[in-house]
């Protein structure tokens, strides 16, 4: 797929564009329609909701920063699609003081359960926007990704530490408020009413290797790329992946 299509094929959004884009031609064949309405909650600046306009898609983002939503409107703008891709202030929590329910083909929800008091509720707001067979993409930071990364840094106390909090965290100075298994993660998608479709780990090795190396050596990047995605879906490796990716599916 050319860059164009998705956003840069970077190490850190590769595998869940590629899951993401082939849920949204799924669900672009059960609806009928070749224009989905996709929301991505606590979206920013678009890495997600750009590329998925570029597709064709009507992409509605809610984010608490208006200086995110500011540099959103003008990336869309360059990209083309501002005329599909809708900016909103807000949270998942408030979620439905902004947009409606049962609204959505699609809604996206990365990088926002860390943050909220409630991510239970959360999901369920997510899920609750979605139309009949929707999708629910769902992206955290993983626990044990946090574990091996303090460990290899030496950092033997606060990734014990990671390994015994409730939340996941190493320490006061730990800018994440929460980390999630892959089990917390299916857990809260199956109690908000979806089927668990997919789990991928993300960033398995990414985030381990030394950056000198990925940027010198002739081929590192795309020969990485290649690594994660072989490894995305093996359950043996989600335990290890700095983030979790769950997609849900909505049957009606």
């Amino acid at each position: 797929m050319s860059d164009q299509l998705r956003p840069r094929a970077s190490l850190r959004t590769a595998v869940v564009w590629e899951v993401l884009k082939d849920a949204l031609d799924r669900q672009v064949k059960a609806a009928g329609r070749d224009a989905l309405d996709v929301l991505d909650t606590g979206g920013g600046t678009g890495n997600f909701a750009v590329p998925a306009a570029r597709l064709g898609h009507h992409v509605t983002v809610v984010d608490p920063s208006p200086n995110a939503l500011f540099a959103l409107e003008r990336r869309a703008a360059e990209a083309g699609v501002a005329d599909r891709v809708r900016g909103v202030q807000g949270d998942i929590l408030g979620l439905f003081d902004v947009v409606e329910r049962g609204g959505f083909d699609a809604v996206l929800c990365h990088g926002v359960l860390e943050y909220v008091d409630d991510p239970a509720e959360g999901v369920r707001n997510a899920v609750a926007a979605l139309r009949p067979s929707g999708a629910l993409s769902l992206l955290a930071a993983g626990l044990g990704g946090a574990v091996l990364a303090r460990a290899l840094a030496g950092h033997f106390t606060e990734a014990r530490q990671a390994l015994t909090d409730p939340a996941g965290r190493w320490g006061e100075g730990d800018p994440v408020p929460r980390r999630f298994t892959a089990e917390q993660l299916a857990e809260l998608v199956s109690e908000a009413g979806l089927e668990v479709g997919a789990v991928h780990g993300v960033r398995v090795f990414a985030d381990l290797v030394p950056g000198v190396l990925v940027d010198t050596e002739p081929g590192a990047v795309d020969a990485l790329l290649k690594l994660e995605a072989a490894v995305a879906e093996l359950p043996a490796f989600h335990s290890v992946a700095t983030q979790l990716h769950v997609l849900g599916e909505k049957r009606p």
